[in-house]
């Protein structure tokens, strides 16, 4: 079985939201079920349907939750030997050679990417022309807006 590749704070998350959906979301949706079943014809029940739909997105994404803590291989950077490269839960600090805007970014897991938090997945274009690189490299990567440069400022293991 494939090993997933996330930090702590990812599993964190994933352990939260596993406890939300167990205690209180699919206790939610077993009595909405039950309110629904009271109505009576539960053929042309909507509310009925309607809870039943939710609670199999709910069951499907427990088993995938369950699934994936149970691959799960966290990977703390501070305790790489990575000698100022960037690799797997690394924040970089990065600036746009076209616009010199400065960014950071922490390369981390596909389920815990989120542009929103400055957080890219090991498998975005980016991620992989940093991997490897050190501070003061320049990294060239197509973006959807085409070509871009940035230099690397800054790799952290926090």
């Amino acid at each position: 079985m494939a090993q997933i590749h996330m930090t702590r704070n990812g599993l964190e998350a994933l352990k939260k939201e596993l406890q939300q959906l167990k205690s209180v979301d699919r206790p939610a949706i077993i009595e909405a079920i039950a309110e629904a079943r009271a109505q009576g014809d539960l053929s042309e029940n909507a509310e009925y349907e309607s809870a039943k739909e939710k609670q199999g997105f709910i069951e499907g994404r427990l088993a995938d939750i369950e699934a994936k803590i149970s691959q799960a291989e966290v990977i703390d950077p501070a305790n790489l030997k990575a000698e100022g490269r960037c690799v797997f839960g690394a924040t970089i600090e990065l600036e746009d050679l076209d616009t010199e805007k400065k960014s950071t970014f922490q390369i981390v897991g596909d389920d815990e990417s989120s542009i929103k938090d400055n957080k890219i997945s090991i498998n975005s274009p980016l991620a992989k022309a940093l991997i490897g690189k050190e501070a003061g490299d320049v990294v060239e990567f197509e973006s959807p807006g085409g070509i871009k440069s940035f230099d690397i400022l800054r790799v952290l293991y926090i």
